[in-house]
């Protein structure tokens, strides 16, 4: 996505990718503060121990941490780790909730980003990865980059 000239990633959650397996990915809007959108136009969030839930029919950021803007002044309120409304359509919630109560699958913020002058959030609908699985993507990784090296050299 960040190499659209329209999409300028943010953040992403790296932890995510390593700890879950993906079956659906989507993108959602994030209700957010003037000065958090500033602070976000500085790179300053981390979505590692973040996660979505749905509250009453609505689907909630909760765990992600925007600091203060900087240049905010003393009298700005904030709250760095509130929890933060996502928007989605109704329809695609109602499939969230028959998805997340039936398989067990979790709700991962994966990718905070502009989209023209609006911040975007992907949330992937994944499934926790076993400790083999772990260990099998590194062990696939690690081959894929050694035979990279292997063909660089003849």
């Amino acid at each position: 996505m960040s190499t659209d000239k329209h999409f300028k990633a943010i953040s992403t959650n790296k932890r995510g990718y390593y700890d879950f397996s993906f079956t659906d990915k989507f993108e959602v809007g994030i209700v957010l503060k003037g000065h958090e959108v500033k602070s976000l136009r500085q790179n300053n969030v981390t979505l590692r121990d973040a996660y979505a839930r749905i509250f009453n029919d609505e689907l909630w950021l909760i765990g992600c941490h925007i600091p203060p803007y900087k240049q905010g002044g003393q009298f700005l309120e904030s709250e760095p780790h509130r929890s933060r409304k996502l928007l989605i359509h109704k329809r695609m919630l109602k499939r969230l909730i028959g998805k997340t109560q039936e398989k067990g699958l979790t709700l991962i913020p994966l990718k905070l980003y502009f989209k023209g002058h609006l911040v975007k959030l992907e949330v992937g609908l994944g499934k926790a990865k076993k400790l083999y699985d772990k260990r099998q993507v590194s062990k696939e990784r690690d081959l894929n980059r050694e035979m990279g090296r292997t063909g660089r050299r003849y």
